[in-house]
């Protein structure tokens, strides 16, 4: 699995698709890469990331999640192929 991010990287998480123009001009699902940090139990590898709306605390996920494809059986009307993509604007 190979990280696709830099710190400092603006991503989106699919779920912008599907918001309305007001609500995407408020930042919703917008996300700044902190970097990976390794679990310091399981030494599993995790993405810490910001939102660039709300309270903009810090979170992680597991890379193995952050990079995974979105399940397009679920969520048909996505064109998005990765659960979070790099934003090009």
């Amino acid at each position: 699995m190979t990280n696709r991010f830099k710190p400092g990287d603006i991503v989106q998480h699919f779920k912008r698709e599907l918001l309305t123009e007001e609500e995407r001009a408020g930042k919703m699902y917008l996300y700044e890469i902190i970097g990976v940090a390794i679990h310091s139990e399981t030494r599993e590898p995790m993405m810490v990331y910001r939102p660039l709306y709300d309270d903009g605390g810090m979170y992680v996920r597991p890379l193995e999640m952050f990079l995974s494809e979105v399940d397009h059986d679920k969520y048909p009307e996505v064109k998005q192929k990765y659960r979070f993509e790099e934003v090009k604007e």
